[in-house]
């Protein structure tokens, strides 16, 4: 399965495909205060608005499909991120108003946490991966990752790929793919974030 580069027009699907693939992961129970089922409006709510803070601003969205259908997915952050659009703004702020002060001050810790591994040189930062979970052990992370991995590599001015992730099961996983731990942050007593950063082919081989 190829991926491809999604439009405005999938924008549901893929918020649909993340919000099944992060139900009861760990930094989603922690902004939504320990629960965050598939059938939790709150977590499409907070999905919905990771998709279009990428897609409102025409970043990076890799999928793939299985029959037409639309199963894993892969969001992007360019190194020049670009303008925040005032819509976006406004569904900040109301993603908010429906979630509450206390999700708003997690949300914001985790990212305080996250800050302590920034990469000075410009770089593409992997927001958010996920393969729906009737396709999950497929192995339809690895040619997300790849496509992810080609854009760095082709753009002069990205040094590589950075991520984050709050699952230990996957650190041995962006390890193998190439990536190096570059910070480890305890949030809170539930919750630890590790830092990840993979240079690019160019930057490799000088």
């Amino acid at each position: 399965m190829t991926p491809e580069r999604l439009t405005t027009g999938d924008t549901e699907a893929v918020v649909d495909v993340l919000t099944d693939a992060f139900a009861g992961y760990p930094v989603m129970c922690y902004v939504l205060d320990g629960r965050a089922d598939a059938s939790d409006p709150r977590l499409r709510t907070l999905v919905g608005f990771f998709v279009r803070a990428r897609v409102w601003r025409d970043h990076p969205v890799l999928g793939v499909r299985d029959g037409g259908d639309l199963v894993a997915v892969a969001t992007i952050t360019p190194p020049v991120p670009g303008p925040v659009p005032p819509a976006l703004t406004g569904l900040r702020d109301a993603v908010w108003t429906e979630l509450g002060d206390g999700a708003r001050e997690r949300y914001e810790a985790f990212g305080r946490a996250c800050e302590r591994f920034a990469i000075d040189e410009a770089h593409h930062h992997l927001n958010m991966i996920g393969v729906r979970s009737s396709h999950q052990g497929r192995g339809l992370a690895r040619p997300l990752l790849d496509a992810v991995h080609d854009l760095a590599d082709d753009d002069p001015g990205s040094a590589g790929v950075t991520l984050s992730t709050e699952a230990p099961a996957n650190l041995p996983l962006y390890e193998r793919f190439g990536y190096r731990r570059v910070g480890h942050e305890t949030v809170a007593d539930e919750l630890e974030t590790w830092g990840f950063w993979r240079p690019s082919e160019r930057s490799v081989h000088g």
